[in-house]
């Protein structure tokens, strides 16, 4: 079968063109009693030559408005029949015609005696319109044939009056269709064949296709007489009924019987008159589909379009659509392909708010309520239905009604910390006076967590009364918390609102708080300047301008504070940037290198060595960039490496400067006991979103661990340099893929081998498989609710402690290039290390799951409100959903998606059960890890 090949309209610049070939059709004789009362038609070209000189004009019409002028062929004069075979071009090309593009094609004829007084000498002889593409968006090439109008100018609106196709005529209720003949039906399948003739589909024959042409030519003839008797029959036929009743009339009736014959007889001689006009549209090689110029929607279309998705995976019902008058008639709708009704987006429907609503907002939060709403308490129903709203996740949408319920309680729910962010959205910020009432309360409420902090320096609160008292709430948090959000807080730098030409920061902006818990925390010092570098130096094409200079400001004013109380850190910071720069110097000249990866070794310890880098030995030493609470004094060149990759990754081991604290961190490998720090530096890369995803593991982590849950997680670190750089802790472990080789699939004798005891479970030291059991549930839990893709055995590894994590996180969010991959990757070797689902360890992974997704569920807030601090940032997969989706709803939807919010927990434990059970019994995931490993060996 050959490869089917098509193009696009949009590829067409070429002007619509199209040949008048042959008007067919016999013309009816005028009676002399018309003749004798309107003697002027006598005169008219067709009455008084069947082949007079015609001439055909062509338009092009779309959304019923011309476009363009119209154009018309030559006179000429006939001598048998009106053949003109004259091609036409029209100003317009084929790229800019929309779907709706129609051929008007109107035949004129030449009458001596103008009409209405006109000087116009053309009065209209027949007319049709063509669609330029077919039902299928397809353009119409070929000989076409139309059925002409007499009498009519051809009709460019839609729906045409003058269709090609006559449409079916509507008949009575239980009035059975004319059934065609048996020569008609053989007509019309020899047209079909003529149309794959032209095409070149059918092999020619001159001498016999001209045999066939007359010999059809004659057959088709003769068919239309036959139809042309039939329908005058009918009308005898139909004729005698009429009479037969009308003589049923009185002589007083209200019909005059003599207009009504010659009406009828002018219009039955219409009917007779069956003329057909054959054209020629271009014969492109391939087949030409309609394609639309793709316009970016803009905002509000994509608030719509969202709100619209919104209700229809709701309960609601569709709202109710009322029509105006001609488009409606009495209370039914006419909507049809005669009257076809068409629905128009309104811009202002997110721009200006319902006035009926908002004249009944201001009545109801009036000054004059104010001091009746001091006292007034909910009833039982409403305390009900406040605390429904009050369960509402963050990024869910108040209704009008839920608000004014809100609003008119204000007061009394000042003691309820989880209710001022749904009071902060019920405010209408642009009414002075709700706004000063909310700022004179938000003082006096129940002191916020820091969760609720986080969501109002989200991108929908604007107010800086509220920005100033979230930042205040963040005072209460310690460092290693606000560690844990500091990426997300940089993030939220964007929303703020800063006067550019200002010299100094608002003492209550986030910027500045921030600027004074990292000058006197190194740490956070460190990573503050980091994350601020990247922004800066993000160039691409999904980058605002403004940011980028928002940025640069903070870290502008960063160092002139640290320029104040601690200038050695800011040399510091200085030095790291240094290291930095040489080490993406170094992995770019290894990248770009075309030696083998043995040279290229030789090649980066050559390069280690060198003095002149002053890599190999650090004096003073300093703090690691990727590990601030590391100092390191330089570099075992011998001991480097480069990872087989595309990007070919640098695999460095830093000499930690002083003792090293054996402490019980999964992190915190035997070589950093060693006095080493393994770490991988890579360019090419964007690390931003493996970044963000180790930080929600450690976010995730510490929540477990305060409700006494230990799943034995190994959040290694990740800093992003710059946009296409970065460094990534190394843990050394063996990936399954490589455990599965070297064990014959066997996780358990892996386990076995490194951890063996007689009596412990599965031969297996009690520790380590507990730690192993801890840690695959607490992974398989957490790239649950993230949307972890492209998972294979290659990026699932395994230390000989037991300890299991995951790397790459290149696809979240339920993004796979894999099709019909499971939402948990619990592969058959994962399931063998527990000895197989019937086991005990199975049962108590399982357990482990359903504990810690209930766990992190209760703080499913937090986790979206840090998503949502996220939605402009430059994540690669954060954008891709947030451009798919629109709105906030995009990225933290998809996650609440995964929370399950909307149900109990106990329905939510039941949900991830079955998830656990279809990604057990999946065997698409191991067709796709089989032909991953298959890829990978053909590559090496």
């Amino acid at each position: 079968m050959d490869t089917y090949t098509f193009a696009t309209s949009r590829q067409i610049d070429y002007p619509v063109c199209l040949r008048i070939n042959t008007l067919e059709g016999k013309q009816s004789t005028i009676p002399q009693s018309v003749l004798l009362k309107h003697p002027e038609i006598r005169h008219i070209g067709s009455i008084q030559n069947p082949v007079s000189e015609l001439y055909a004009t062509v338009q092009l019409w779309a959304e019923s408005k011309p476009l363009g002028v119209s154009v018309q062929t030559p006179h000429m004069f006939f001598k048998n029949n009106r053949t003109w075979n004259k091609w036409l071009e029209l100003p317009v090309p084929v790229k800019d015609c929309p779907a709706s593009s129609q051929v008007a094609i109107t035949i004129w004829d030449l009458s001596p005696c103008p009409i209405n007084g006109s000087v116009d000498h053309s009065v209209p002889f027949a007319g049709t319109t063509i669609p330029l593409f077919d039902d299928d968006g397809a353009l119409r090439r070929g000989r076409q044939k139309c059925r002409m109008y007499r009498k009519k100018i051809a009709d460019g609106h839609l729906p045409s009056t003058t269709p090609h196709i006559p449409r079916p005529k509507r008949r009575r209720r239980n009035e059975e269709p004319p059934e065609a003949s048996p020569e008609e039906e053989e007509l019309e399948r020899l047209e079909q064949l003529f149309k794959k003739h032209e095409m070149n589909e059918i092999p020619q024959n001159d001498w016999l296709d001209q045999l066939v042409f007359q010999k059809v030519g004659k057959k088709a003839r003769e068919v239309d007489e036959a139809a042309t008797k039939r329908l005058s029959m009918r009308k005898a036929a139909k004729r005698r009924f009429s009479k037969d009743e009308s003589s049923k009339v009185m002589a007083g009736g209200l019909l005059d019987q003599h207009d009504s014959d010659m009406s009828d007889s002018e219009s039955e001689r219409e009917d007779d008159e069956h003329f057909t006009l054959y054209i020629d549209l271009p014969r492109w090689d391939f087949p030409v589909i309609f394609e639309d110029h793709e316009y970016n929607p803009p905002r509000l279309m994509k608030e719509f379009q969202s709100n619209l998705s919104a209700s229809m995976m709701g309960s609601k019902s569709p709202p109710e659509v009322r029509y105006g008058p001609g488009i409606a008639t009495g209370t039914s709708v006419v909507d049809g392909d005669e009257y076809p009704v068409v629905q128009i987006f309104d811009p202002e429907q997110f721009q200006r708010e319902n006035p009926c609503e908002s004249k009944h907002r201001r009545l109801v939060r009036s000054d004059r309520n104010a001091l009746y709403d001091v006292d007034q308490k909910p009833n039982a129903k409403l305390r009900d239905e406040i605390n429904e709203i009050l369960s509402y996740g963050p990024t869910q949408e108040l209704t009008p009604q839920e608000k004014d319920v809100i609003w008119t309680f204000r007061r009394h729910l000042s003691r309820d910390k989880r209710a001022l962010t749904k009071v902060v959205k019920a405010t209408d910020w642009n009414s002075p006076s709700e706004a000063r009432q909310i700022a004179e309360l938000i003082p006096k409420w129940a002191k916020i967590d820091v969760d609720f902090a986080l969501e109002l320096l989200g991108p929908t609160y604007d107010s800086a009364v509220v920005r100033a008292y979230a930042v205040d709430r963040l005072r209460q948090a310690g460092d290693a918390e606000l560690l844990l959000y500091l990426l997300q807080l940089v993030q939220a730098l964007k929303f703020e609102q800063y006067d550019s030409q200002a010299e100094t920061l608002p003492s209550s902006s986030l910027a500045r708080f921030l600027i004074d818990r990292a000058a006197n925390n190194f740490v956070l010092g460190n990573y503050l300047h980091w994350y601020l570098m990247v922004e800066c130096d993000d160039q691409g094409p999904d980058t605002n301008a403004a940011n980028r200079k928002l940025f640069a400001r903070v870290e502008y004013h960063f160092m002139v504070e640290l320029e104040k109380r601690a200038p050695e850190q800011r040399k510091t910071l200085l030095r790291q940037a240094e290291m930095i720069a040489v080490l993406s110097r170094i992995s770019k000249e290894i990248r770009f290198n075309r030696s083998n990866r043995i040279q290229k070794i030789e090649m980066l310890k050559k390069y280690l060595a060198d003095p002149k880098h002053e890599l190999i030995k650090i004096d003073p030493p300093i703090p690691l960039p990727l590990d601030p609470e590391v100092e390191v004094s330089g570099i075992f060149p011998e001991e480097a490496n480069v990872f087989k990759s595309s990007l070919s990754p640098l695999l460095l081991n830093f000499k930690i400067a002083g003792p090293v604290d054996a402490g019980s961190s999964a992190t915190q490998t035997r070589s950093q006991i060693q006095g080493k720090y393994p770490m991988m530096f890579k360019t090419g890369d964007d690390l931003r979103q493996d970044q963000l995803v180790i930080q929600i593991i450690e976010l995730m982590n510490n929540l477990l661990l305060k409700e006494n849950l230990d799943l034995k997680l190994t959040p290694y670190r990740i800093l992003a340099t710059s946009p296409t750089a970065g460094a990534v802790q190394f843990i050394p472990s063996t990936a399954i893929s490589a455990v599965s080789a070297k064990y014959k699939g066997s996780v358990l004798a892996y386990l076995r081998a490194n951890n063996p005891d007689a009596s412990g479970p599965l031969g297996v030291r009690k520790e380590a498989m507990d730690t192993y059991i801890r840690s695959c549930a607490g992974y398989c839990v957490i790239t649950y609710i993230l949307g972890v893709g492209d998972r294979h055995l290659d990026n699932l590894l395994l230390q000989p402690s037991g300890h299991f994590f995951h790397i790459d996180f290149g696809f979240i969010l339920g993004r796979d290039p894999k099709p019909f991959a499971p939402l948990i990757k619990l592969c058959k070797e994962m399931v063998e290390g527990l000895g197989g689902t019937t086991s005990p360890q199975y049962a108590q992974f399982k357990q482990y799951c359903f504990t810690a997704y209930t766990t992190l569920r209760k703080s499913s807030s937090l986790v979206l409100n840090l998503f949502s601090l996220m939605v402009q940032s430059s994540v690669q997969d954060i954008r891709l959903v947030e451009e798919q989706m629109g709105g906030i709803g995009g990225a933290v939807g998809k996650v609440r998606e995964r929370f399950h919010l909307d149900v109990s927990e106990e329905e939510a434990v039941r949900l991830l059960d079955q998830v656990l059970a279809d990604s057990v019994n999946a065997v698409f995931g191991v067709v796709i890890d089989r032909l991953h490993e298959f890829v990978q060996g053909w590559r090496a």
